[in-house]
């Protein structure tokens, strides 16, 4: 006869907590306070919030702005809109976005070029990072070689390699 403590099923979950020591729990379907595989307790992501109320707001900003830039003036009189800016900001706030972000990317392109160095420094070419080829002992068999380390290949080899047709 089976005891009626022991289980045999594939969803045990055996922790070992230094707080409690070891304990062993199994999910059952009906039984919500193991915790395992229970959705909905904690609630939605708040990222998941967060990104539906803003998609939700832009659209409704986009719409007020659109209504406010394209409907004429006593339509807007007609159902009780009295306050409200001048249509001029209608054009000089989208103009204004534009020159702002065209700005910031040239001088970003701007802030590259001045910390790039220039084309004739050797600096762009070795720095501080650079590693020199590494030569492992020629006596050794080619199977019994180390994989050699990662390292630059020198310019003049580059160039070697690349023109030497050029030079004969």
């Amino acid at each position: 006869m089976e005891d009626h403590l022991s289980f045999n099923s594939p969803r045990r979950t055996l922790s070992y907590s230094r707080n409690k020591g070891a304990t062993f729990s199994v999910f059952e379907a009906d039984n919500k306070a193991s915790g395992v595989g229970v959705s909905g307790e904690h609630g939605p992501n708040p990222s998941e919030v967060y990104g539906f109320v803003g998609a939700i707001s832009t659209v409704v900003a986009t719409v007020i702005f659109m209504v406010w830039a394209y409907v004429p003036d006593p339509w807007l009189h007609s159902i009780g809109i009295f306050y409200y800016p001048s249509k001029n900001w209608a054009l000089v706030l989208p103009t204004y976005a534009m020159v702002t972000a065209v700005t910031m990317f040239l001088f970003y392109i701007g802030l590259n070029f001045m910390a790039t160095p220039p084309p004739t420094s050797l600096n762009s070419i070795y720095d501080e990072n650079s590693k020199d080829i590494v030569c492992f002992d020629p006596a050794l068999e080619k199977d019994d070689r180390p994989i050699e380390p990662y390292s630059d290949i020198g310019l003049d080899k580059i160039n070697m390699l690349m023109f030497k047709e050029w030079k004969q």
